[in-house]
């Protein structure tokens, strides 16, 4: 193998490790219909609206600071938690919200499947 050969093969390596690496930290693109099904599993707690259950309404959720809907009582951990929730934030969360938010008083284990959280994190965005 030639210098040029050598210096190709290195750069497509660092271009595909650089690639691996935003995709495992970049939650896939989803699917909002799909998602707006996985949301059933959230609203016993959450509604599409400002209205407060268990948990705060998620009506504008994407690109609001976490802890901040002024008539919703957030743990304190939630509320000193300094998020904004956008697609990252949201996927971590939702994967694990008592390891994101230590502290926390949302009582649900999370959502493992990757693509799952990618469609309710599509589906959230259009809560408007």
């Amino acid at each position: 193998m030639n210098a040029r050969h050598a210096r190709a093969s290195a750069l497509a390596v660092i271009a595909l490790a650089s690639a691996a690496s935003r995709a495992q930290q970049a939650p896939v693109a989803g699917d909002a219909a799909a998602g707006g099904m996985a949301f059933l599993q959230c609203a016993d707690c959450h509604s599409t609206t400002t209205a407060n259950g268990a948990g705060p309404g998620l009506k504008n959720i994407v690109g609001r600071r976490a802890g901040s809907q002024g008539d919703f009582h957030y743990s304190d951990a939630m509320a000193k938690s300094n998020l904004v929730w956008d697609a990252r934030t949201l996927d971590t969360f939702l994967a694990n919200p008592k390891a994101t938010v230590p502290g926390t008083s949302m009582d649900f284990p999370g959502v493992t499947d990757p693509a799952e959280r990618a469609n309710l994190i599509a589906y959230l965005a259009t809560v408007k």
